[in-house]
């Protein structure tokens, strides 16, 4: 790509729009660069919005990818508190709600994904939370900092789980509402998510599962509980709904862009059409190892893939390859997951290390390969883990679960 006369805009203003950016500028892209963004502020990391800063624990500057200053000295234009409308691949142009036009060579998808609203009653009662932005974790704090108050959180999946960890540490009273039998069921399984059922539960967590919500209720606007299923009316001041996120594809679609739970794009980050890319929450990708799309919502995602899309947007040639990842910390008990989860289905994890004492590695096999891998307060191994899975090494199970055998020996030569 040449830069002279040429031009990139990015959509979205999150962590993945401002790695992008970077991206393209390390690829050596000199030419104008402009970051289009909902939100109001520069770009931001948002695991903390539910750990540390909604904990009281972190800073607000602490969040920020970079000072504002940074864009500027990078000649990176920001349009912030701006929405694009519109997106017409046959002009090469972007309609913002502004009125204004930018007109883009390459343009990136960086849109994200907003979290799903309850769709019973009650879901805009005062004192009722969805957490996705920092005014919505400030929002949020403002309401678990006082201490003392009944919260219900409707979701056991990994926001609703932290989100528990911060309200108890502010000394609330929790509730947490899942659907499934075990919290994290969808993302771990049973067996890995009955450790963080006991976390919580030592720590006071009223936690129920295989519970279905009726609605939210409450007086004079404000609400005051939850009903579950059978009329039970759980009491509540404050209401957190943690039920998932949904990308936000409606402008890859109006541009009839392929789109399937996401805008599809190669490993490259190309969508059907060549000088769309995408990336982060709103991006099913391609991913070699797994020879199929994936769409990965996790703060590494963004991190990774972002910077590598910012380098193909520039014209760098690359095929994106990253082993998904996430972290988690909730109470003293920190997490790190690397795999696939697609291959994880219905797949018992095998352990090495205590489970009951909360130090242990576990592991998800297919055909006596390792895809996944989920280190729980055992430190400095993840990199071991995510060599084993891109070794492909076929492992004996009994040396995976032995502690004294070296997690690199397994991996063999490839490793």
């Amino acid at each position: 790509m040449t830069d002279a006369g040429r031009s990139i805009v990015i959509v979205g203003g999150g962590l993945a729009g401002a790695r992008a950016a970077e991206g393209a500028r390390e690829a050596g892209y000199e030419g104008p660069l402009v970051i289009v963004g909902a939100e109001s502020v520069p770009p931001y990391i948002r695991p903390p919005l539910s750990k540390e800063f909604l904990a009281g624990t972190g800073e607000r500057d602490a969040i920020d990818v970079h000072p504002r200053a940074w864009y500027d000295e990078h000649r990176i234009e920001l349009r912030l508190g701006r929405r694009v409308e519109g997106l017409d691949p046959s002009t090469h142009e972007l309609a913002l709600d502004d009125g204004s036009v930018l007109r883009y060579d390459r343009a990136l998808l960086a849109t994200g994904a907003s979290p799903r609203r309850f769709g019973g009653p009650g879901a805009d009662l005062d004192g009722v939370h969805l957490l996705r932005t920092v005014d919505d974790s400030v929002a949020l704090r403002s309401a678990l900092a006082p201490g003392g108050r009944r919260v219900v959180i409707v979701g056991a999946g990994w926001i609703g789980l932290e989100v528990a960890a911060a309200a108890r540490g502010y000394g609330n009273d929790v509730t947490v509402l899942g659907l499934e039998t075990v919290p994290l069921n969808v993302a771990i399984g049973d067996d890995a998510g009955a450790v963080f059922a006991a976390l919580h539960r030592e720590h006071g967590v009223d936690l129920r599962m295989s519970t279905s919500v009726a609605g939210i209720v409450g007086h004079d606007g404000r609400v005051t509980g939850v009903e579950i299923e059978g009329g039970e009316v759980v009491p509540a001041e404050v209401v957190v709904v943690g039920i998932g996120a949904i990308p936000q594809t409606a402008l890859a679609e109006a541009a009839g862009l392929a789109v399937d739970r996401g805008v599809l794009a190669d490993a490259a980050f190309r969508t059907s059409d060549a000088d769309v890319l995408a990336v982060g929450d709103v991006a099913s990708v391609f991913l070699p190892f797994l020879g199929s799309h994936l769409r990965t919502e996790h703060w590494a995602n963004a991190e990774h893939a972002g910077r590598a899309a910012g380098r193909s947007l520039a014209g760098e040639t690359l095929e994106y390859d990253e082993i998904p990842y996430f972290y988690t910390d909730q109470y003293d008990l920190g997490m790190e997951y690397s795999g696939y989860g697609p291959l994880t289905a219905g797949v018992a994890p095998l352990f090495r290390g205590d489970r009951d004492a909360r130090e242990f590695v576990a592991f998800w096999l297919r055909d006596d390969r390792v895809v996944a891998g989920m280190n729980v307060n055992v430190w400095d191994v993840n990199e071991s883990v995510q060599r084993l899975i891109r070794s492909r090494a076929v492992v004996d199970p009994a040396r995976l679960a032995d502690p004294a055998v070296p997690l690199e020996a397994l991996a063999g030569p490839a490793g």
